[in-house]
């Protein structure tokens, strides 16, 4: 409810309830980024610029949505931490000769992937930063994408972005990102939110492999792109679930005026819901995503936007800060006429 009053003054204009509302929370809920971020925007709509940089100063440079979006207000870019030196030779054989680490591995071969994982993180217990790199990278290595990145965002004063956000069968994605005019940043961003490229990851809800497309939803883009050969078996193959799932975002996003904050949020709660949530007048692209009434798409939009940024600076990609990104989202039905008639 704290939290509802602070959207619900966002989603209106209303900087002074805005700061109302914050003020009104609990302490600890204060002192999360998204609030001290709002905070600051509020501050600095009520004429106190000077105030609101000391606010934007204390999440600046932090890993996360809005971390980059302080930074980008204090008038600076994103930039990546020194890259950690490679694991030695050393490191790299004590990963590969924990028990712990190959056990879970072994698991993870087996196909017994909830018992992989809870492993894996028991094994991770009391690292310090270079063991958790030098993990990182045995996982990676040893083609366990998912857990070589969740390894690396563990580490506390050490980092190897390129680690975190790697991009694994690029010379079998880019092709079809390139076939569908996409950002491969954004791509990748998406991919890492759904899958962690697992390709033959499920979810609850029964979406598969690396794009995570449901099974309606990938007969239908099937039959809208003339893939006749398909059929649902081959869904979690990974060249045929990338060449329909870039043509989902392809569609969605140009079904949704081509913002990328809409076509995100459609992608994962569907295109009916990402227009419905636009307002009856324009709205900015942050205060659209932090105003999504599902908690899951609404983290969902903003880590995707925010590895986007991260996928971009990883390969040295030119790209538009994030608050350019995120721009303005136009009054509901402007250029979405075809949302309503997509799965």
């Amino acid at each position: 409810q704290h939290a509802w009053r602070v959207r619900t003054a966002l989603r209106a204009g209303d900087w002074l309830g805005v700061a109302r509302a914050i003020a009104a929370l609990p302490e600890a809920m204060a002192a999360q980024p998204d609030w001290i971020y709002w905070r600051a925007r509020a501050v600095a709509a009520l004429g106190k610029p000077e105030d609101a940089h000391g606010i934007f100063r204390q999440i600046a440079g932090q890993p996360n949505f809005y971390g980059i979006l302080a930074t980008e207000a204090l008038g600076e870019r994103l930039a990546l931490p020194p890259r950690a030196p490679a694991p030695t030779d050393g490191e790299r054989q004590a990963a590969a000769s924990n028990p712990l680490l190959a056990r879970a591995l072994a698991l993870l071969d087996a196909d017994l992937r909830a018992d992989g994982v809870r492993e894996w993180s028991w094994a991770l217990a009391g690292m310090g930063d270079r063991q958790l790199l030098a993990a990182a990278d045995f996982a990676l290595r040893n083609g366990a994408i998912d857990r070589a990145i969740g390894t690396a965002d563990r580490t506390r004063a050490e980092h190897d972005f390129w680690l975190r956000y790697p991009t694994p069968f690029l010379d079998r994605v880019a092709p079809r990102v390139h076939a569908a005019d996409l950002d491969p940043a954004w791509v990748y961003g998406l991919m890492r939110q759904e899958s962690r490229f697992v390709m033959d990851a499920k979810s609850s809800a029964g979406a598969r492999g690396l794009m995570q497309l449901m099974p309606a939803t990938a007969q239908w883009v099937a039959r809208k792109i003339g893939m006749n050969q398909y059929h649902p078996g081959r869904v979690t193959d990974m060249d045929i679930n990338v060449t329909l799932g870039t043509n989902y975002l392809r569609m969605v996003l140009e079904g949704l005026d081509r913002h990328p904050v809409l076509a995100s949020a459609a992608y994962n709660a569907g295109p009916g819901r990402a227009r419905k949530w636009r307002a009856e007048t324009p709205l900015e692209g942050a205060i659209y995503a932090e105003t999504i009434p599902f908690a899951e798409t609404r983290d969902y939009v903003k880590k995707v936007m925010a590895n986007a940024m991260y996928y971009a600076a990883v390969k040295d990609i030119p790209t538009p800060p994030l608050t350019e990104r995120l721009g303005v989202i136009r009054p509901r039905g402007y250029g979405d006429t075809t949302a309503e008639r997509m799965p």
